[in-house]
């Protein structure tokens, strides 16, 4: 590659191959990725071939039984076509054992979305192969979510201007966006992405391994998740084709190196681009700080190659923002030493502290007492979160508020509709059913194993299912909360908390019959066992504390704390926190009920909040319904 021609918006850094150490170094990484499971087998390959072959056979099924339902003649339905689009990781060839696949259903013009939520999702449900099927029709993409033949599908939808999709049909002609609305633009732009970052990179090969790793880091460290304000797999793709420009001839080591090098110093909001941005003749909507009050407020702005160039990374939040930096300053510090030899890259996947980082956390429970509703109500619930996070924010009572990135969902069984009705007021049930219990049945078919009576309602005796999905939040508290007369502090979410719950409750699929929402405030010690995974509960420090302040006060409360540690260890031991049940969604933490006032006050508070001799204490979120024990507070 000559000086005066590359890729990108940019020169390179440099034109300088990697040195036999740095491939050697390359050849380790390999070796790691492909001993953490990375690359799929043979028999996994094969099957994701067959399964977009059905889908696509499923799709022009669909766009045949859509064109009937608009009166099409027979033969003229038959000829309409239809055709799916891979794209994301595994058109990129970065997938693994277990990945999803995103796709693409193209339709003409005159198949609409609400077909697409209707009779697609209805032939779906008629297919033995396919399970946790979960439509998100308003998704800032609308997608259909589901598991077909054991593959983790998501299915979005485009209709184009054209009576007919024929099966050569390509989408990097930019005419193809003429008169679509946003949702499809959106959507076909999701697969013109892909194809234009490929075309984007010097080096394919280096390109794929070095984001194999990346993609593995994130999502160790907790940090992949577009829904939840972090970085999706679009954004960590954009981010490693950057580097691959700035070293055009860098083996994969290299470039994992110079990935954490250049994003730790990098200038946010500054925009991360792969080319110049296109600014068309369709008068699309472009990112544009200039002209877009919005785009101004992208926090970490990277920017997609196809027109009409959009944010990717919309979703990042302050908080979210902060925890991304934290972890590409440690990202830094590991492959530093890998590249000097002091480190494995094993250490760079270490997974995520989440658990052990904060004091406090929220538990956001979303339940249901079918498979299929609370299919729904998880991924409208997980698609919301984002909101309450900003909210938070706002309060201004937390440096960050860290979503993490998956829930932890449970079925248990209820004997009776006492059992259900119990459940959806906050009261789980004692009989859970294990996660890992052999069941070669969908989920589907499980619902369906209930016995009925006559009248068609389950059968008296017989268990039904109920399912929770737990989201966390983890909580830093600023150090100067506000105190209440008796000079503890006040942590009062309990209006914003309201809103929360409204706007679940207030979704159009909502059903109080079959739906309920809850959220706890909780401590580091009283979080469930299984989010350690095995590991230790033991707290870890933040790399977001001041370590200074955080020094002094230590050495300032030393001689409390040598004082107060066998009481500690006393209290800690009969802590019992319950969790009221509440049917206004809103659950109160009640807080060690048989520990006096005055051994409560003597807990210390949040990290990094000079804590004085006396008591202090939380006032958290209050449930209206039913009073919570009386507490000293939390």
């Amino acid at each position: 590659m000559s000086e005066s021609k590359y890729l990108g918006v940019t020169p390179p850094i440099s034109l300088n191959p990697s040195s036999a150490e740095e491939e050697a170094i390359s050849l380790e990484l390999l070796a790691t990725l492909e001993a953490e499971g990375q690359f799929e087998s043979a028999d996994e390959s094969r099957n994701r071939e067959v399964v977009l072959g059905k889908i696509d056979k499923l799709v022009k099924e669909f766009v045949y039984k859509a064109s009937l339902k608009h009166r099409m003649s027979e033969s003229l339905a038959r000829s309409c076509g239809g055709k799916i689009f891979a794209f994301g990781s595994f058109r990129l060839g970065v997938h693994n054992t277990g990945a999803d696949i995103d796709t693409l259903c193209v339709a003409p013009s005159h198949v609409t979305r609400e077909d697409f939520f209707t009779i697609m999702v209805e032939l779906l449900k008629g297919r033995s192969e396919v399970d946790e099927l979960t439509p998100v029709p308003n998704a800032y993409v609308p997608v259909i979510k589901m598991r077909f033949g054991g593959v983790e599908i998501d299915l979005t939808f485009a209709s184009l201007q054209q009576p007919t999709i024929p099966d050569e049909l390509e989408l990097l002609d930019t005419a193809i966006l003429r008169n679509l609305d946003e949702f499809s633009i959106r959507s076909v732009n999701g697969s013109r992405v892909t194809d234009e970052i490929l075309r984007l990179v010097p080096n394919v090969t280096s390109f794929r391994l070095a984001l194999r790793c990346i993609k593995l880091w994130a999502k160790r460290r907790a940090i992949y998740s577009n829904s939840m304000g972090f970085f999706g797999g679009v954004a960590w793709a954009m981010l490693v084709a950057r580097i691959c420009q700035l070293y055009p001839n860098a083996c994969a080591g290299s470039i994992v190196a110079g990935f954490f090098r250049i994003y730790v110093k990098w200038p946010w909001p500054r925009p991360v681009t792969l080319k110049t941005i296109e600014q068309g003749t369709m008068h699309l909507r472009v990112w544009n700080t200039q002209i877009y009050p919005a785009d101004r407020a992208h926090k970490m702005p990277i920017i997609t190659p196809a027109y009409p160039s959009m944010c990717a990374t919309h979703n990042v939040s302050m908080s979210t923002k902060r925890i991304i930096e934290s972890e590409f300053k440690r990202g830094e510090d590991t492959t530093t030493k890998i590249l000097q030899g002091e480190a494995k890259w094993t250490e760079l996947f270490e997974k995520s502290d989440f658990f052990r980082r904060y004091k406090y956390y929220l538990q956001v429970n979303a339940k249901s007492t079918d498979v299929e509703s609370h299919n729904l109500l998880h991924g409208f619930v997980e698609s919301r979160l984002r909101q309450y996070i900003i909210k938070l924010e706002s309060t201004g009572m937390f440096v960050v508020s860290h979503p993490y990135v998956k829930s932890y969902d449970h079925e248990y069984a209820c004997k009776s509709d006492e059992d259900l009705e119990r459940f959806l007021q906050g009261q789980l049930p004692t009989t859970p059913i294990a996660a890992d219990t052999p069941d070669q049945t969908t989920a589907v078919d499980k619902e369906s194993e209930i016995k009925q009576d006559d009248d068609g309602s389950p059968a008296t005796g017989t268990e039904k299912k109920a399912h929770v999905s737990a989201f966390y939040i983890g909580l830093m508290l600023v150090k100067d909360i506000g105190r209440g007369p008796d000079g503890r502090r006040r942590l009062d979410i309990s209006g914003l908390t309201h809103d929360f719950i409204g706007l679940v409750k207030g979704w159009e699929t909502w059903n109080n019959e079959c739906m309920a929402i809850s959220i706890s405030f909780l401590r580091q010690s009283q979080l469930p066992d299984e989010v350690f995974e095995g590991l230790s509960r033991d707290p870890v420090s933040s790399t977001l504390k001041n370590n200074s302040a955080k020094s002094k006060k230590k050495r300032e409360r030393s001689k409390e704390d040598d004082s107060s540690a066998l009481d500690k260890s006393a209290k800690k031991a009969k802590t019992a926190m319950a969790v009221v049940p509440s049917t206004s969604g809103v659950a109160a933490v009640a807080a060690e009920p048989a520990a006096k006032t005055d051994d409560v006050e003597k807990e210390k508070g949040a990290e990094d909040v000079p804590k004085p001799s006396a008591a202090i204490g939380f006032t958290a979120i209050a449930a209206p319904v039913p009073p919570p024990p009386k507490q000293a507070g939390i």
